[in-house]
């Protein structure tokens, strides 16, 4: 009895963040998507968000968040793998997770030195003889620099699967006369799929709702729901309108979670 007291008293404090941080700005939030521009109750604003407008802006949003997922999911599991098999894995690891300490605003103005005119790319691009050519504010710089900041928190859970595989099953796989590729595909991915769905809604849920890099690498050219949350809170002043994109996109976070979310099965 003494024990439940005790572990009660421990859950308030977290229950008071809860609350604070993360229940009360939800409600909030859903409270002002139900007010107009001029400050009237209203469900214009749910459908103003079903126009085409909107819709190809959520399509959008999620293309590239798709885009940005793949692709570093691609990276970051042979990645993963490799690491796994070094003697200094630790130690590499940290060299990957510690440029995402950086901070992004800056690590993003470090990419516009790098992608502009008189970057490293477009000076070999001079040498080549080819000329410089556009490289920021294009799909392929926002899409690049994105990939390159959440690599690390797709690389973490895929690295932890992989590191608490037993080498006995794979060391079984192999006298089973299994080759290397059917021992990955048959072994090694399903039972590291919660580290790759992890680290896929991790990447995922932030890139649906990117806003700095859309205007400082995209330069505007790329517009997603972040983007369109940033513009009516400071810009139009349309709170209303911001509000309400807000909640589809939680709603949209909620459902990415559910689908990648991980169930413990019982034994």
């Amino acid at each position: 009895m003494n024990n439940r007291k005790m572990r009660n008293l421990f859950m308030i404090p977290y229950a008071l963040w809860i609350i604070l941080f993360v229940v009360t700005p939800i409600i909030l939030v859903a409270y002002y998507s139900f007010f107009d521009i001029e400050g009237y109750f209203s469900f214009a604003n749910y459908k103003k968000f079903f126009t085409p407008v909107y819709l190809k802006m959520t399509l959008s949003s999620f293309w590239y968040a798709f885009l940005i997922t793949f692709f570093s999911l691609i990276i970051a599991y042979p990645t993963a793998l490799f690491l796994t098999r070094t003697k200094h894995k630790q130690l590499w690891l940290l060299l990957i997770i510690v440029p995402s300490w950086i901070n992004l605003l800056l690590k993003a103005y470090a990419f516009i030195g790098i992608f502009g005119k008189y970057g490293p790319p477009n000076q070999f691009l001079e040498w080549l003889g080819i000329g410089t050519k556009q490289i920021l504010f294009t799909d392929f710089s926002f899409i690049f620099v994105s990939v390159y900041i959440f690599i690390p928190f797709m690389i973490l859970p895929i690295f932890n699967a992989l590191n608490e595989l037993p080498s006995s099953i794979m060391d079984a796989a192999t006298d089973l006369g299994a080759s290397k590729w059917t021992t990955f595909k048959r072994v090694i991915f399903p039972l590291t799929i919660d580290g790759v769905k992890t680290g896929c809604q991790i990447v995922f849920i932030p890139a649906l709702s990117l806003f700095m890099l859309t205007r400082l690498i995209a330069g505007n050219r790329v517009i997603t729901l972040g983007t369109a949350i940033e513009q009516h809170f400071l810009v139009t002043q349309d709170w209303g309108m911001g509000a309400t994109i807000a909640v589809f996109l939680i709603i949209f976070m909620f459902i990415i979670m559910i689908l990648t979310g991980t169930r413990k099965r019982g034994v």
